[in-house]
């Protein structure tokens, strides 16, 4: 009789354990680091756009252009980049609203890869 309140006790502690570590929430590049962030030869078409898609266009396309800010196209996204607002934003830095808004900023090998292209000249590659 003894052998099964024990037991007993023992799975209801283990199932109130497991469903308060379920709900541990952690941030993917603490508990993956990156080895390394290859941000040589960014394209435009490869790097740069599934990376404002993720994080931009939901707020920055044509069709929401929040603040007056499109950058779904090259030649808009241009604009941006040439008057330092892209990076200021991403970056965090002062004097620039920090983007994505209300947000965690962007993981920093975006940044980088983002910084790298502009760097190179901000191809429409």
């Amino acid at each position: 009789m003894m052998g099964h309140k024990i037991i007993r006790t023992f799975i209801i502690l283990l199932t109130i354990s497991l469903a308060f570590s379920s709900c541990y929430y952690d941030v993917e590049e603490e508990l993956y680091p990156q080895l390394g962030c290859e941000t040589e030869d960014m394209s435009y078409q490869n790097d740069i756009i599934p990376i404002l898609e993720t994080n931009c266009y939901q707020c920055h396309d044509a069709a929401n252009n929040f603040g007056n800010v499109t950058l779904d196209n090259h030649s808009s996204l241009l604009i941006f980049v040439n008057n330092g607002r892209l990076l200021g934003s991403l970056k965090h830095e002062s004097g620039f609203s920090p983007m994505p808004q209300n947000a965690q900023m962007l993981i920093s090998c975006n940044i980088q890869k983002i910084e790298s292209w502009i760097n190179a000249g901000a191809p429409n590659n």
